[in-house]
């Protein structure tokens, strides 16, 4: 008999028949409530989500066929793993398939920011020719702080290695390969703290990493610094960025997440006056969740889940 699997999101057009060759029915739930994924999870042996619902105890207890759980992306903060582990529930992501995004998106927000192309570009198309104004920033002889150094972190470190720049990693959970990194030298938090132009924050939203980016973090740092974050919005603290913006110490802000967005990353849920801010200032640089969202990573998301799915069976 096929084996049952629930797709509560979208994917790439490969991924049906990619499972279809697994042996697998595909129930397409895109515009299931709570209510009815809750009456129906048991009968199901895998589930494929992006962020829509979170897969919380109170769902997952009802989940008596459930396998695997399968997350079109790289954070897990939606799914209660510990309970799902508890249960011989199998969580699968696909961290490697969009970090080559991730990497050019932070990249090129950076590079943006310092040379001052996105307001030199408006400037112009409204008749603005201002030179001096809009002189720009050299990436090369900086220092560049990236935390965490899983796919993502470690995939923009190799983005970097053409601009000679100097590299630091901090990551605790890790020991840096230096034979595969010899660009990377990796340091505690005060030490990049201590040297970095430039930090870039790579880490999955945990207890630990909330707000880790804050009034009391940035005050630490020896540097002026500009800020990257492409990893969650509740990783770095709006007001305490914005407090850091107008005093100077921070440069400038890259910021592809944002505190204030909704679980599901599909809009924002306020905009609060430090969200105000930001959306004035010339310091900063605002996308939508959009970092790891290519054509190419869609249909690498697609490749990687079902690869991993078909290894359990």
């Amino acid at each position: 008999m096929p084996k049952e699997i629930l797709l509560i999101d979208t994917f790439h057009e490969t991924f049906i028949p990619k499972l279809t060759t697994l042996g697998f029915n595909c129930t397409e739930g895109y515009e299931w409530s709570l209510e009815q994924l809750q009456q129906t999870i048991g009968n199901y042996e895998g589930i494929a989500i992006r962020s829509r619902i979170p897969l919380n105890k109170d769902l997952l207890q009802h989940a008596t066929n459930l396998k695997f759980i399968a997350r079109g992306g790289a954070g897990m903060e939606n799914i209660d793993v510990a309970y799902a582990v508890s249960k011989n529930i199998k969580c699968l992501n696909a961290t490697e398939a969009n970090c080559d995004a991730v990497g050019e998106h932070a990249l090129m927000m950076l590079l943006a920011l310092l040379n001052k192309l996105l307001k030199s570009d408006k400037e112009v198309r409204n008749g603005i020719w201002l030179r001096e104004e809009n002189r720009g920033t050299e990436l090369q002889g900086k220092t560049v702080g990236i935390i965490g150094f899983g796919n993502m972190g470690s995939s923009f470190a190799k983005k970097l290695t053409g601009f000679e720049v100097n590299i630091l990693a901090c990551d605790p959970y890790k020991t840096i390969d230096a034979a595969e990194y010899p660009f990377i030298k990796q340091v505690s938090v005060e030490q990049l703290q201590e040297q970095s132009d430039i930090i870039s924050l790579h880490v999955p939203l945990t207890a630990e990493t909330k707000y880790m980016i804050n009034d009391k973090f940035i005050s630490q740092c020896k540097k002026e610094i500009y800020i990257i974050n492409t990893a969650r919005g509740k990783c770095l603290n709006t007001a305490d960025l914005v407090k850091h913006l107008k005093t100077g110490k921070v440069k400038g802000a890259c910021l592809d997440v944002h505190e204030y967005e909704t679980s599901s990353f599909e809009r924002l849920e306020t905009l609060p006056e430090p969200f105000e801010y930001l959306i004035q200032s010339d310091k900063t640089i605002l996308t939508p969740h959009i970092a790891g969202w290519t054509h190419e990573s869609n249909r690498k998301i697609a490749e990687v889940l079902a690869k991993k799915i078909g290894q359990l069976f």
